[in-house]
């Protein structure tokens, strides 16, 4: 199928080009690699970004192309000055963090992190980024806006944080953090992966720059790995000089200066022509697919994941056998009432934990007994998940920042899916029996 199907050249399915409006039965799977010039001029003409077009799919495919236009429109982010979107398809949600800071920061910089994040997620700010020349101090107490601005160095480039902490389910004051980080000239990019567009936007909250696993409740099937990251558009890259990165030529896409040649928009066109283009983490147009189809049910699948959820919550807070619940839909949460104004009490989430009483060896039990439950590293299926953290997705931490984390040794997480309520319950019944 190499043709030369250029996104805004040709007429593709049934004579019409993708429309990122439509459903996604009408955007085709271009399970292509390259695609055909016209001529010399044509093919210089793209690699100059003079015209919009595909060139090679590790840097972006039609298929693709929709999925980003549909994210974008759910974040409320913004088009590139070149006239596609805002947002930028990766290989997974962790491709998608790294790139989006790649982006701003390089060897020798520095970030602000909340230290309530994904074990995967500390893992690449705490280890690997400074093999990169690439420094972290996280925040203990996000809530600490003093902590964030005293955090701030003279080479740093980013704040970063989750909407919702996966898994101490607390809620970012996104409104607060991206305030400190603004008045230092530094933008907020924020992971809504547990929350979702449907509860939170946070670019609509004063973050600039949002990142996905699109992974879980985006695609919700547990089916295909992928992220996005999708900009606000709003973030000025020239005002503070601290980052040269897009005011100064890129020797490595001719001398193109992103900030002053792209205004708004030009941190996804440089995260797409300079580090997509080199490091690879591309997603596959199948993948891409898969997502679309995602996408159509997100709503209807995020309401009954969050009736679901509150139940659950609420049953596992009068159990005698849990000594504590985190989940932000409890009265008692120190961040029920932030999430409330920020979700307009749509939810509070889908990704509970809870201590259970007994510890590590009482946790194996309860997880070893769940029938309906299935014990895998994900949240945001359609089925209902269950996992022990401390050993699993954080057990990489040590037991120090397991607990900055939120990840303590009885520590149970749970993805609630969309089964009938009462099967759920049932399931979690014969768990606590177990144990």
């Amino acid at each position: 199928m190499n043709e030369n199907w250029g996104f805004e050249t040709k007429q593709i399915h049934a004579g019409q080009e993708p429309d990122p409006t439509t459903g996604s039965r009408t955007v085709p799977i271009y399970q292509t690699t390259s695609y055909v010039f016209r001529d010399t001029d044509h093919a210089a003409d793209l690699f100059a970004l003079a015209e919009v077009g595909n060139i090679y799919t590790r840097i972006m495919n039609p298929t693709q192309m929709v999925l980003e236009a549909r994210l974008q429109a759910l974040e409320s982010g913004t088009d590139t000055a070149i006239g596609i979107p805002g947002a930028l398809a990766v290989a997974s949600g962790q491709a998608a963090e790294t790139l989006a800071i790649l982006n701003l920061a390089e060897a020798g910089d520095h970030l602000v992190a909340s230290a309530s994040l994904y074990g995967g997620t500390y893992n690449l700010l705490h280890y690997t980024l400074p093999k990169m020349g690439i420094q972290t101090t996280f925040i203990d107490d996000p809530d600490d806006l003093d902590a964030w601005q005293s955090a701030v160095q003279p080479n740093t480039k980013l704040f970063y944080a989750e909407s919702i902490g996966n898994p101490r389910n607390d809620c970012l004051d996104i409104t607060g953090v991206s305030g400190v980080a603004h008045q230092s000239g530094l933008p907020l990019v924020v992971d809504n992966t547990v929350a979702t567009p449907y509860l939170i936007k946070p670019l609509e909250l004063g973050a600039d720059i949002v990142v996905h696993s699109m992974t879980k409740f985006i695609g919700g099937h547990g089916n295909s790995v992928g992220g996005v990251i999708i900009d606000g558009g709003n973030f000025d890259y020239g005002e503070s000089g601290r980052f040269s990165n897009f005011t100064e030529p890129d020797p490595s896409y001719h001398g193109l200066a992103y900030w002053p040649a792209l205004g708004n928009g030009s941190f996804i066109i440089k995260a797409r022509v300079q580090l997509l283009r080199d490091v690879g983490a591309a997603i596959s147009p199948q993948n891409a697919f898969y997502f679309l189809q995602g996408l159509e049910t997100l709503s209807l699948r995020m309401e009954r994941h969050f009736s679901n959820t509150q139940q659950v919550a609420e049953y596992l807070n009068a159990h005698p056998k849990v000594e504590a619940v985190q989940y932000s839909g409890l009265a008692d949460s120190p961040w029920h009432s932030r999430l409330s104004a920020f979700g307009q009490g749509r939810g509070y989430g889908s990704v509970p934990a809870f201590i259970i009483k007994g510890g590590v060896e009482a946790g194996k039990k309860f997880l070893n007994a769940l029938q309906l439950h299935s014990h895998v590293a994900n949240i945001g299926d359609v089925r209902s998940l269950a996992i022990h953290p401390a050993s699993t997705t954080h057990s990489q931490l040590t037991p120090e920042e397991q607990i900055k984390a939120g990840v303590v040794p009885g520590l149970v997480r749970l993805s609630v899916g969309l089964e009938t309520i009462s099967d759920i319950i049932e399931d979690l019944d014969r768990g606590f029996a177990a144990s």
